[in-house]
Parts: structure tokens; C-alpha cells; sequence
């Protein structure tokens, strides 16, 4: 890749960064479009975020992305919030425009795009059932309220998280979403589609899923926002009993094609990007 004084730039704002195939993704897709940019990764916690945001209003950069801890942190930092970003409250992508600072969040975009076409759900046709009301939760709960989405149950281990979540959309979005308290499953048999997004099957975890797999129905489609493993316990359970399923592969692919395209105006480079992030997922194996 070649990088001269026109070479826009763009790094991710958070901590721990190890893990994250962000760079070579998105590189990937630049170098494959001819897009003259390089995304890079700058660890950082809340303490000096405002010095950094500040400064990088001064340097080449067409934007940011934002990770944890970061996500709701930064907002304070900004000089406009898209719409849909306002209302969930967090950003994981900020567009610099003719010198202000633009805020938008494609994570629920990536999941919704995912679920969608790949999925073949149909949003505002359907009922869910939601693990998890963290960061993954919050924007995939709050883009299907947003796209008219029948129900959402929400279920978390700390039910307070949840109880939150059900609010915010309920007053901000629509009044679809309640509160599941943890170990109910009584409302799954009710859902079409049923989401993991409380990271259990991944890391430490791996082996673990959130539900037991008495209540897994065959005509319920199962997405687990995660992809490392590819299919987690609550994956592999649901496939056993001949549900469809879904991992976060997408999610992931998509909300980072909507970046690329925030930043550059173009349409983005996804199957480039695909490609790059099977090839870094099969080296990890």
C-alpha cells in the first residue's frame, strides 16, 4: 500500500485493540478500490480522548472509528449526531465534513443488513428474543425497533442493563421491547428469531450458550453476533435441531462497508473485504 502527503487516514479509537481485524479488513478494501486511505489502530481509554479527537480535527484524517470504551465517551467530543446515532446513544464512526465532527453508529447497520439479506428476515414482519443488552445488544435491539420490528424481548445477566435497554427504545424508538428476567425462557416459544448477543460461546466461554437447547425450535432462525468460533454452543445446538442459523461474519462485514463508504462517498469494496476477513478467521484456526 502506498501512502504519500494525500493519503487520507483513519484509526479506531479504543483498548484493548489486539483482537481486532478491523485494519487489514478495511485495508484490504482500500488497496482493492484504489482508494487512497490507511486505517491504523490508536489504544485509548477515556482519559485523553478528548485530546485526541481534538487533535485529529487538525491532521489528514477523513474520520475515526470507535471502540470500547469509547463509544458513548466520545459523544461529548462531537459537533453533530446522526439521527439514528442520537437515539442509541453510542458511535463507533465519526465523519470529519467540512471541519466539524459528524457522529453516526453502523453497528445495528451491519447486523440489520446481515439478518436481512442473509437471513431473509423479514423485521417488521417478525418477533425476537434478545441475550444481551450490552454495546452489541443495545445497537442490534435499537435498529430493529428502528425498522419496525413487531416485538423484542430483552434478557440480560445483569438485569438492570436490560431494564435500561427495554426503556430506551420504548421511549426513543417504539413501544415494542420488554423486559425478560434472566433464566425466563418462556417467551422464546413466541419469537421467530432468536439473538445472542451477550458474548457467552466465545472466549472463556466457549462451550457455554445462554438458553438451553430443550428450547430451541426448528422454525426459528438462531444469529449469534459472534464469529470466533464460527458456531458457538448456542449455534451448533440450534443447528442439531435443524433451525437456521447465522454468526456475526456479516455484522461485522457490513457495518464496516458502511463505514467505507461514510468516509469515502463510494460504494464500498465488500466483497474485497469479505475475502480479507475469511482469510484472517482461517489463519486463526
Amino acid at each position: 500500500m502506498k501512502v504519500d502527503i494525500n493519503t487520507k487516514m483513519i484509526t479506531l479509537l479504543g483498548t484493548p485493540l489486539s483482537q481486532s481485524f478491523a485494519a487489514r479488513m478495511q485495508n484490504a478494501g482500500y488497496e482493492s478500490a484504489g482508494i487512497n486511505m490507511i486505517y491504523f489502530y490508536t489504544e485509548t481509554d477515556n482519559e485523553h480522548l478528548g485530546d485526541i479527537v481534538n487533535g485529529l480535527r487538525y491532521m489528514n484524517f477523513a474520520g475515526f472509528a470507535v471502540t470500547k470504551p469509547n463509544k458513548v465517551a466520545v459523544l461529548q467530543y462531537l459537533d453533530e449526531l446522526d439521527p439514528l446515532c442520537e437515539k442509541m446513544g453510542s458511535s463507533n464512526t465519526v465523519v470529519k465534513k467540512d471541519g466539524k465532527l459528524i457522529g453516526y453508529n453502523t453497528d445495528g447497520v451491519g447486523f440489520y443488513t446481515s439478518l436481512v439479506e442473509e437471513g431473509g428476515v423479514k423485521v417488521d414482519e417478525s418477533v425476537f428474543f434478545c441475550f444481551g443488552a450490552g454495546g452489541a445488544g443495545r445497537a442490534m435491539c435499537s435498529i430493529l425497533a428502528y425498522h419496525g420490528a413487531k416485538k423484542i424481548y430483552i434478557t440480560d445477566f445483569f438485569e438492570s442493563s436490560a431494564q435500561s435497554l427495554v426503556a430506551d427504545i420504548n421511549e426513543k424508538f417504539a413501544p415494542v421491547a420488554e423486559f425478560v428476567p434472566k433464566d425466563d425462557f418462556s417467551k422464546l416459544a413466541a419469537c421467530d428469531v432468536v439473538l445472542n448477543a451477550s458474548g457467552v460461546g466465545m472466549g472463556k466461554s466457549i462451550g457455554k450458550t445462554p438458553m438451553p437447547i430443550e428450547y430451541v425450535q426448528s422454525t426459528q432462525l438462531y444469529f449469534d453476533a459472534c464469529y470466533n468460533p464460527d458456531k458457538t454452543q448456542f449455534l451448533l445446538n440450534a443447528e442439531a435441531k435443524g433451525a437456521k442459523i447465522l454468526n456475526g461474519l456479516g455484522m461485522s462485514l457490513y457495518q464496516g462497508a458502511a463505514q467505507v463508504e461514510l468516509w469515502t462517498g463510494k460504494k464500498p469494496p465488500v466483497e474485497a473485504m469479505r475475502k480479507e476477513l475469511l482469510t484472517i478467521l482461517a489463519e486463526s484456526k
